[in-house]
């Protein structure tokens, strides 16, 4: 007899359907797992044998084979345990298989008989509803696969009370879905002393999705506006809140199923190496640009990155998502992200100010601003200046806009775009192209001399030149106007990279 139970392999955000066989037949007595597992997958056999023995049940002296169908796909993680253990049990006769027929299972087994939480039971309970299916998962996990409506979800905190129920001795209660957090309050616009065109940069980003680079001196806010822009952001539609939390269930931070309608903020450290920014490890983990997918990914200090860490993000910039590519899989995230950095304009920080900066100046600015790449460079839509904040500037008064009123203004805009957009590809102007780019943001005559004529003698390359029009479209909504005119030409070409530093 061989007992079957389904479970799952994940393939980025895709679950693959996976076939757990059991097999006890006569011969030397041995547990073996074939299927490709990885190493953890293979460890499942010690920690299913403890947890039965925890159960007062030891394994039969018999030849025992379990066989992860199809066996050509990779299988890693922990979730395998479960599936494993029960396709046992039902085929020890501990518990009759068809029971499990209508369910696909997942979880890791603690030694004592516990089913303690596994990444990606948000993806599995996906599947399990596309499949008229029911889940069987973790306790604490209940509420995350809840989210997945309609799916009949059985969370279990162990063995012994899954065995109960499914033999109708015990009855597991239904778990409730996760809640919805309210975003939490980020920094407020008030408290940025001056700096009306980094504001303004600001206000347009986040209006359209666009990329946007600061450069200035230490201490003039770079970090501070960048996180005012959370406050600013509208917060992310249910579809997208179930978009972003799937991310973060494959990467085990979902934490009791609680979704969030806050846009994800990301802000790694400059030491990141290409694995943390893109994905990948030894066991194949979102980065830190699908972890804010829909969101803000933050890079302060820009040039301290490593070079080769920086133009991986090129891809992800330009198409939305990332693959990593191994030699037996190529899995895809999304990775949706507006990239927000910060850096000096030079490794003093001082340039122009002949009273600081270095006396390697101008020439330590060429050096430092040449460790980000043009192409790199080429791919962010707005580069603003910010000056330096004297002492005397902090005893300004507040600022008479807050981040509600630029919020309102950045809400009207987006509700624009989505009128607009409705039923393309594109979400925002940010994704702009093609068709879409010439129907919508075509300015008109003056307008179109005038980028001519600057593409011209700021020799922009054919993205510069369609990002240009991506970010005038975004200033013409923020000024509630239908058609892209000369104006708003003009603001965007302002916020296009100078020329480096000879």
């Amino acid at each position: 007899m061989v007992a079957l139970v389904s479970t799952v392999a994940y393939l980025g955000l895709e679950a693959r359907a996976v076939e757990v066989q059991c097999q006890i037949a006569p011969g030397l007595p041995g547990f073996t797992l074939v299927g490709l597992p990885d190493k953890a997958v293979g460890e499942s056999r010690q920690r299913v044998s403890a947890a039965l023995t925890a159960m007062g049940l030891a394994l039969p002296p018999k030849r025992i084979t379990i066989n992860l169908s199809p066996a050509d796909l990779p299988k890693e993680g922990s979730h395998y345990d479960l599936p494993v253990a029960l396709a046992l049990l039902a085929a020890m006769g501990v518990i009759d298989a068809e029971m499990l027929a209508d369910f696909v299972a997942v979880g890791e087994l603690a030694l004592d008989g516990r089913v303690i939480p596994s990444p990606g039971v948000l993806l599995a309970a996906l599947h399990a509803h596309e499949g008229g299916r029911g889940l069987i998962c973790p306790a604490a996990q209940g509420p995350e696969a809840r989210w997945a409506s309609g799916v009949p979800v059985v969370a279990a905190p162990d063995l012994v009370s899954l065995l109960n129920h499914l033999r109708g001795i015990q009855v597991l209660p239904i778990p409730q879905p996760g809640t919805v957090e309210a975003p939490a309050r980020s920094r407020d616009m008030r408290q940025v002393k001056g700096q009306e065109t980094a504001r303004r940069a600001l206000e347009i980003a986040a209006a359209g999705s666009h990329n946007l680079l600061m450069v200035g001196p230490p201490g003039a806010g770079k970090s501070l506006l960048a996180s005012c822009l959370p406050g600013i952001l509208p917060d992310l539609t249910p579809a997208e809140a179930l978009e972003v939390s799937m991310v973060a269930s494959v990467a085990g931070t979902l934490e009791g199923g609680r979704i969030s309608r806050a846009r994800p903020y990301r802000a790694p450290h400059h030491s990141a190496s290409i694995a943390a920014l893109t994905g990948g490890g030894l066991k194949v983990r979102p980065g830190e640009v699908s972890m804010a997918h829909l969101g803000v990914l933050f890079l302060d200090e820009l040039p301290e990155f490593q070079r080769q860490a920086l133009d991986s993000l090129r891809q992800p910039l330009e198409t939305g998502e990332v693959t990593v590519a191994r030699a037996n899989a190529h899995l895809t995230y999304p990775a949706r992200v507006q990239l927000i950095a910060a850096m000096n304009p030079c490794r003093c920080g001082h340039l122009g100010d002949p009273a600081l900066a270095c006396s390697r100046a101008p020439k330590c600015a060429a050096d430092y601003q040449s460790k980000v790449s043009g192409p790199l460079l080429d791919r962010i839509d707005l580069h603003v200046e910010v000056d330096p904040v004297r002492a005397v500037d902090l005893a300004l008064p507040p600022a008479k806009e807050g981040s509600d009123e630029v919020a309102t203004r950045v809400a009207r805009a987006r509700a624009i775009q989505t009128r607009r957009l409705e039923g393309a590809s594109a979400r925002t102007n940010a994704e702009l192209d093609g068709d879409l780019l010439e129907a919508h943001a075509t300015p008109d005559d003056a307008g179109r001399k005038l980028l001519l004529q600057a593409a011209e003698a700021m020799r922009l390359s054919a993205r510069g030149y369609v990002r240009i029009l991506r970010v005038a479209r975004t200033i013409a909504d923020l000024a509630g106007a239908e058609q892209v005119g000369r104006v708003h030409i003009a603001e965007a070409l302002s916020y296009r990279r100078r020329a480096p530093v000879n």
